[in-house]
């Protein structure tokens, strides 16, 4: 049911209908939403990565933002970690059905973004 705004008979607004949860795009919002999460998914689009060149092309990332990230990501079953070495250890991430499913809505934003860039 969509929500609405009415005014009552002093002019007061009052919303009837408001979501009582998290609308569809505050949901999506917190998938990619998050500060490196769409830039992590859009470097990852092409092949898998290890971590350490992740974190260089994503260049004003920390390690430690870059983990987190990949962590949230994996945890919501975006990105998929695997292990290709257990000493040294080394890892590689790459996107899964779910993560690529994102990458049209990122691409949108970057030529949008492009687009209406200001300065």
């Amino acid at each position: 049911m969509k929500s609405m705004i009415k005014k009552d008979e002093k002019g007061r607004k009052k919303v009837i209908n408001a979501c009582v949860e998290p609308c569809a795009i505050e949901k999506g919002m917190r998938l990619i939403g998050g500060k490196w999460k769409g830039s992590i998914i859009y470097h990852l689009k092409d092949e898998p990565v290890r971590f350490n060149d992740l974190t260089r092309m994503l260049g004003g990332a920390s390690k430690k933002m870059v983990d987190q990230r990949l962590k949230e990501l994996e945890a919501e079953g975006m990105v998929l970690r695997k292990v290709i070495n257990d000493r040294p250890v080394a890892v590689t991430y790459e996107l899964t059905d779910f993560g690529r499913s994102a990458l049209g809505i990122l691409d949108d934003l970057r030529v949008w973004s492009e687009t209406n860039s200001i300065g």
